[in-house]
């Protein structure tokens, strides 16, 4: 699929990977508060709300620079899913409370979803909110939590007598117990459990609708950060490939090595056409988990793909963590294994195989 990025988001992709490159040896902690200025944060927020009011396209081409650099930013976990749930979901006096601080880099939230011994997709939940008078409470656990160690607000999914609702807790409250670590691809994550929690819920009385599509336009921003991570781990490889000698001769010298190279990239360019399809989609309109289902399918079958051949032709030196080649296998390993992996993905797409409208030939 051919994508040419107008002006304007050609001059978004080089500033996110001017940015990028200028902080390169720099912690995560220390690149938030310059993607706060650039507004990158807010990026698909509404503008009446301390967003830029941009869309996934854009969001598309952010997530794939922050993948293609060996800095671990939590954009999508600590600002475009949690912020897009508010949107969705919120009240219009929540949405003007939340939003811009999470634009500004001021609220990290985390979206606590995903349950122990639970599979992808998630459609009960094991975690309730009752009502206490004029207050909730929210009982139940979540694992894992992406950045919920770290979170300074956690927009819950809970099941109450008629369905779903999202509801607001504060991690330091009466309730909150949650115990952080780290994840192999350097990330981090929590498994937090709620004793009759303290409760705010949002307004939207039935959420699914509103998880459902978070949850779309988050897995196409996955694809995209995979996108970017798999074009990087192949750039490397071709110039180890170029530079390395054997028996006096580059690596790339040896046809077999150059036929897998090639394979790596044709695997790169599917994934890319993929990630666009899934981000064009949202832009028109379309909230749909076939669509997402599809590129995260073929996705995190690059990503194994590339990633694994990008550490086979590297090398001993492939296999650690101080080489990127390592650091992006981790991630795209990651990557693969969440929102579903996919063998869930494809579970689901077999699903509804019988939806399709039969091909008049």
């Amino acid at each position: 699929m051919n994508f040419e990025p107008t002006a304007e988001q050609a001059m978004l992709r080089d500033t996110v990977n001017n940015v990028l490159a200028f902080h390169s040896s720099a912690d995560a902690a220390d690149l938030w508060p310059a993607l706060a200025d650039l507004g990158l944060l807010g990026l698909t927020f509404p503008e009446s709300e301390g967003g830029q009011g941009a869309g996934p396209i854009e969001a598309m081409i952010v997530m794939s620079e922050l993948g293609a650099s060996p800095v671990r930013v939590p954009v999508l976990d600590s600002a475009y899913l949690p912020g897009n749930l508010v949107a969705e979901a919120a009240s219009p006096a929540q949405r003007r409370e939340l939003l811009p601080k999470i634009a500004a880099g001021q609220l990290r939230p985390a979206f606590a979803h995903e349950e122990p011994r639970a599979r992808w997709p998630l459609r009960t939940l094991s975690t309730s909110a009752v009502r206490q008078g004029a207050t909730w409470q929210v009982t139940g656990r979540k694992s894992p939590v992406l950045f919920g160690d770290e979170a300074d607000l956690l927009i819950v999914s809970a099941a109450v007598t008629d369905g779903i609702r999202l509801f607001l807790v504060d991690p330091a409250g009466a309730g909150v117990s949650r115990r952080g670590s780290a994840t192999y691809d350097g990330m981090s994550a929590a498994d937090i459990v709620f004793t009759a929690a303290a409760a705010e819920p949002l307004a939207s009385l039935r959420a699914e609708e509103a998880i459902e599509a978070a949850l779309v336009a988050a897995q196409a921003a996955l694809c995209a950060e995979a996108v970017g991570a798999m074009t990087e781990a192949l750039h490397l490889t071709a110039e180890y490939l170029c530079t390395r000698r054997q028996f006096g001769v580059p690596l790339r010298t040896f046809q077999a090595l150059a036929h897998r190279a090639a394979d790596m990239h044709i695997a790169v360019v599917m994934a890319h056409g993929m990630s666009v399809y899934a981000s064009m989609a949202l832009a028109d309109g379309v909230i749909d988990q076939s669509v997402a289902s599809r590129a995260k399918l073929r996705i995190g079958r690059s990503a194994r793909y590339v990633g694994q051949e990008a550490v086979q032709l590297h090398g001993g030196i492939g296999m650690t963590m101080d080489y990127p080649v390592g650091q992006y296998f981790a991630r795209l390993t990651a990557i693969e294994q969440t929102f579903g992996n996919s063998s869930d993905h494809l579970r689901f797409l077999m699903s509804r195989v019988a939806e399709y409208d039969m091909v008049d030939l």
